[in-house]
């Protein structure tokens, strides 16, 4: 699987080849700069992309920014986000196309490699991965708009668990609830939402999260 990876921090960035490689990983870029990873996104079309929001020459969302100008050009092109902070504005923008393959996690709630690589594997097969602080911010900010206010707490937590990934099974595991049980949970949402049920995980957590991005 190949990737690029974009890190301003040498020692961060050589870690996190090293990581990767050592996973099975093909990393056919490794770059510091905003400039440097759009050349390296559209010249490589990697698998996935691992990118720090804040890189050179601004150190403002250099990262971002080309990120979301490869996706334009590279539809679909997957993308997971490693920042310091959750910025609510970068995670809309980023899930503004809904068109999969999306990740969005804070640096310093990864614990440990394995979490990280799973991350990885699960952005580049077109799924989500995303930080439950970030998905609880972005829930928390349109709490009070409607459809989203029409959510029991229960369908909240179910909510930020299908946006981290996760399966039916695994969110009963993790509420200790039935997976029936989580399956009527969903429906419930989905129809609050006006958004038609899917078999698929992936995309139904997109289209909730996209939903979200537009309100």
């Amino acid at each position: 699987m190949r990737v690029v990876l974009a890190e301003d921090l040498h020692l961060l960035r050589e870690g996190l080849v090293h990581l990767l490689r050592a996973h099975g990983f093909d990393v056919v870029a490794a770059v510091e700069s905003g400039p440097g990873l759009l050349e390296a996104l559209v010249a490589e079309c990697p698998d996935v992309a691992v990118v720090d929001v804040r890189l050179p020459p601004t150190f403002t969302d250099e990262g971002l920014q080309a990120s979301l100008a490869a996706r334009r050009r590279v539809p679909g092109l997957p993308i997971l986000v490693l920042s310091q902070h959750v910025e609510q504005l970068y995670a809309r923008e980023l899930l503004a196309d809904g068109s999969g393959g999306i990740g969005y996690l804070l640096k310093d709630r990864v614990f440990n490699g394995e979490q990280f690589i799973d991350a990885v594997r699960r952005v580049a097969a077109g799924g989500t991965a995303m930080d439950p602080e970030v998905i609880a911010k972005l829930l928390v900010s349109n709490a009070r708009k409607e459809p989203i206010g029409r959510l029991t707490p229960r369908e909240r937590e179910v909510l930020e668990l299908m946006a981290e990934g996760r399966s039916n099974a695994a969110i009963g595991q993790r509420l200790h609830l039935s997976e029936s049980a989580v399956g009527k949970h969903t429906a419930g949402i989905f129809a609050k939402l006006d958004l038609a049920p899917s078999d698929d995980d992936n995309r139904r957590v997109l289209a909730v999260l996209a939903y979200l991005n537009s309100r």
